[in-house]
């Protein structure tokens, strides 16, 4: 016992509020990685251009591996390497969920119901270029390569031509390769929750200013818990008198049109709803005032967490309860354009609001099933709702199917002008269409 104290005071004695740079930043992760051994997990998810790790530190009851049934989350800060508080914050949240696991409820819910990813910096290239601090723009904005990583994914309405960057690919890899649920990344240089779309055509109704997802109720109650749980984000204030988001939140592309960016990424290829989190107007603050940004968002960050646990998840299995993958699970009325499937393990995640919906599972070449549900506010339970599906007449599991990488909004927009009916039959028909392909 004596020595687990020990563990706890050195390492609230280690983490103080100022700039930790690569070689602190992995001390520290791995000093937490030895102290907490059974409930973090720490491993790189690939390089920058100058060979520096991408760390990502794992938190949760199980934290080496996805279990069935508890979503996964993840935090991504400091892809503009001059953006550095969210880099700091994440640090001091990692600290405040392993110092408080098993002694705050909330918290060791927290942790046992859901697996956490942090990872504090995405371009550490970026942040160590940056030798002269500055509130509005530095070269450290950019990767090694002069790239900005967040124009380097693939973008769903156009053809994005920048060559992919090995911070960006890693990413992507990391992507594939976890069921995320729900995400945010952290910048600077404004103060605002921005949210999908961040790029748009007619289709998603970009000529009214506002690129609209099929799930933007969703993503409007996603901002607004992390800006009502800030501190003075709420207000809507913004940095400057030019610029205000009433009640602290904004569609990424009524702000500014953005082509390649990582929240729609996230939305479109991996299933993972995320925002983008804009945390203080100077990008580069002097580190006297880290300590203010930690306690304006502490409860936010938790409380966004808790929002993995909206809506409904459950798994889709086969006449001899064996999982079936890459089964289409869909709310009705909310098709997206790259439909949601089920991982391996035949298990499905769906953020949605408190109300009814009907769910349909379909396992491409068999009919589909219809359930109707009604979703209770779960994310105090620290659960969603659960509604499997069992098809008796399927015993094979479907093959693999990926989501093409052309800008898919780019084809709807195609057939809409020349047919022009409702988004929705187009949403419906482009299923259709990557079912059968």
């Amino acid at each position: 016992e004596a020595v687990g104290v020990v563990c706890l005071l050195s390492l609230a004695a280690a983490l103080e509020f100022r700039y930790h740079h690569t070689e602190e930043l992995e001390a520290y992760l791995k000093e937490v990685r030895a102290a907490y051994p059974s409930l973090t997990h720490l491993h790189s998810i690939g390089r920058s251009v100058e060979g520096r790790d991408l760390w990502v530190l794992v938190l949760g009851r199980f934290p080496t591996h996805h279990k069935i049934g508890i979503p996964e989350f993840k935090y991504v800060a400091n892809m503009h390497g001059d953006e550095t508080v969210g880099r700091e914050i994440l640090l001091h949240l990692i600290d405040h969920l392993v110092t408080n696991y098993g002694r705050d409820p909330a918290i060791t819910r927290l942790l046992n119901s859901t697996r956490v990813h942090i990872m504090p910096t995405m371009n550490p290239d970026g942040f160590e270029a940056t030798k002269v601090p500055d509130c509005y723009y530095s070269r450290g904005r950019y990767n090694k390569n002069g790239e900005d990583l967040n124009r380097n994914f693939p973008d769903a309405f156009e053809s994005n031509s920048n060559a992919i960057q090995p911070e960006t690919q890693a990413v992507i890899n990391w992507i594939k390769n976890e069921t995320f649920v729900l995400s945010a990344n952290l910048h600077g240089g404004a103060l605002v929750a921005s949210y999908t779309f961040d790029n748009g055509n007619s289709v998603t109704g970009s000529s009214n200013g506002y690129s609209k997802s099929p799930d933007d109720d969703v993503f409007i109650h996603l901002a607004k818990t992390y800006s009502f749980n800030h501190a003075s984000m709420y207000k809507g204030t913004g940095c400057d008198s030019r610029q205000t988001f009433p009640e602290g939140i904004t569609n990424g592309y009524s702000w500014y049109q953005l082509e390649g960016g990582m929240q729609d990424y996230n939305y479109v290829w991996g299933q993972c709803f995320e925002i983008t989190l804009e945390l203080s107007c100077c990008k580069y603050p002097p580190e006297e005032q880290l300590e203010k940004f930690w306690k304006d968002n502490q409860v936010a960050l938790v409380e966004y967490i808790k929002q993995v646990h909206l809506g409904v998840k459950g798994q889709v299995t086969d006449r001899d309860g064996n999982p079936i993958p890459n089964a289409i699970v869909e709310a009705t009325g909310r098709a997206h354009v790259c439909p949601y499937r089920t991982n391996d393990h035949g298990e499905y995640y769906l953020l949605l609001l408190p109300g009814k919906y009907v769910i349909n599972a379909t396992v491409p070449g068999f009919k589909s099933m219809l359930k109707t549900v009604e979703i209770p506010d779960n994310t105090a339970n620290f659960s969603a709702l659960k509604q499997d599906f069992s098809f008796s007449d399927v015993s094979v599991k479907p093959g693999a199917a990926a989501c093409p990488r052309t800008p898919l909004y780019q084809e709807l927009e195609r057939s809409s002008s020349a047919v022009k009916p409702t988004l929705h039959t187009f949403v419906l028909l482009i299923v259709v269409m990557l079912i059968f392909k």
